[in-house]
């Protein structure tokens, strides 16, 4: 009853959140935001701080490890169980999950006090290469005050906070799935036609399949769905076109496909895709509050998001059903094989982890709605007349989306947290495939749907 109920915001108050009167009482009810759990540990969550869902403990954890420059080891593999009560087990591990999970360190003041300058909603999406600098020292290489340590880091934040009562080494956790995941066929593939086994030491992925539910949690309490909440995503639903794509991916039996072919299918697939987004902005039911210019500038900057985010969920049967099987009667040329760049090489890797993790979730078209329309509104894009309002619309679906799934899914507390940390990996996607040359992508889609359409078989 004395921690402030906080939300996501500008810094008022508590560092990185805003009271809960700063946000319209009309999204969603107040008492819920003592439901809200930790993406971290699990425990309860105070607001979104330094970019995400978390509780006092790992948000004060995350800034003592950031403005110390701590660095730390883990004894074990790098992927201990994180939860309330076996959170201070392991530091590094710890901190890891902040970054993967997209805790936003430049949210943290300089000067370490009170008063955070977050402005942004949702994770913060960093690259692993950047994570892997954090972690190892690198970024505070030549810096005074370097901290090595593997003993816990107490913390007595909220209530149960600290290490488990047995007081035992946490078990040995089972190796990372991005260190020990089998690319579905397309390693051989490669190895058939370059004889270079494809890299499998993904350390740095974000957490898409190990964030597991937490035992900390209490049962689920069966509830209704907010009323605003269906009459927001209801109004969704009506701006979206779930028909089947209309561009033939239908061929012959023996038809062999030129990568000429295989390229202008791509571009007539992105024309249509394209054409429906345009659609679907003339029917948002906020088109009335933004700009031209807003909607410009974001549509030109999302696009390729949106697409892709679509691609995986409604329209993933033809995607990954018809357009597999053209890309199957495509056979690249030795040449085209040997010019495959280390850039496709990462795109394919985190498409087919993409790809996994949305047909474990089964999204539904709620949520895909939903998804669509926050990684839509982002108000972080460059040469938005009216940012302010976009963060408000962003934060309405964020609040509708977890409200839908915790109504929809009680028994998967955990399904909210991995559909929004698909958001930054889409993004960081879309963003790499611009660098892939356009004579490559026949090859990349050939290699990424014959890989995913070999793993479903396998299911």
């Amino acid at each position: 009853a004395g921690i402030p109920r906080v939300l996501p915001g500008s810094g008022e108050g508590k560092e990185g959140a805003v009271p809960l009167t700063a946000f319209p009482s009309s999204c969603l009810a107040d008492e819920r935001v003592d439901q809200r759990t930790c993406l971290i540990c699990g425990d309860r969550a105070t607001g979104l701080h330094y970019g995400i869902i978390s509780c006092e403990g790992c948000k004060g954890f995350f800034k003592r490890s950031i403005c110390n420059k701590r660095v730390y080891r883990c004894s074990r593999d790098k992927n201990c169980v994180m939860s309330r009560k076996q959170r201070n087990r392991c530091q590094y591990c710890r901190l890891l999950k902040c970054l993967q999970m997209g805790m936003n360190r430049k949210a943290i003041r300089e000067d370490g006090m009170p008063g955070g300058r977050n402005k942004s909603i949702g994770p913060v999406q960093i690259s692993e290469e950047e994570i892997e600098r954090i972690m190892s020292g690198q970024e505070f290489e030549g810096e005074a005050n370097m901290s090595w340590s593997n003993n816990g880091d107490s913390d007595h934040s909220s209530p149960g906070n600290g290490v488990s009562e047995s007081n035992q080494p946490s078990p040995v956790s089972t190796p990372s799935s991005s260190r020990s995941v089998e690319l579905n066929g397309f390693a051989a593939l490669r190895d058939q036609y370059l004889g270079t086994p494809v890299s499998t030491h993904y350390q740095y992925l974000p957490h898409l399949f190990s964030y597991s539910a937490h035992s900390a949690l209490l049962a689920p309490q069966p509830r209704s769905l907010e009323p605003q909440s269906h009459s927001l995503i209801s109004q969704l639903l009506c701006a979206e076109d779930l028909e089947p794509l209309g561009t033939p991916m239908l061929i012959e039996d023996g038809y062999k496909v030129t990568q000429a072919e295989l390229f202008a299918l791509l571009c007539r697939l992105a024309d249509e895709l394209l054409f429906r987004q345009i659609a679907w902005i003339k029917k948002l039911p906020f088109f009335c509050e933004l700009s031209i210019k807003d909607y410009t500038c974001l549509l030109s900057s999302t696009w390729q998001e949106l697409i892709l985010l679509s691609s995986l969920t409604v329209y993933s049967k033809q995607i990954f059903g018809d357009l597999a099987d053209v890309t199957s009667k495509y056979s690249p040329s030795d040449d085209e094989l040997h010019r495959f760049s280390e850039e496709g090489m990462e795109v394919m890797e985190r498409l087919i982890y993409l790809f996994r993790k949305f047909n474990q979730l089964k999204v539904s078209n709620e949520e895909y709605a939903c998804m669509k329309a926050i990684n839509f509104l982002n108000q972080d894009i460059r040469g938005l007349t009216n940012a302010s309002q976009l963060e408000q619309l962003n934060k309405r679906y964020w609040y509708v989306c977890q409200d839908f799934t915790e109504y929809k899914y009680p028994h998967q507390p955990n399904r909210f947290p991995d559909l929004m940390m698909c958001l930054p990996e889409i993004r960081y996607i879309a963003g790499k495939m611009v660098n892939v040359p356009l004579e490559q992508l026949p090859l990349l889609f050939k290699a990424v749907l014959h890989s995913c359409k070999t793993s479903v078989s396998k299911e």
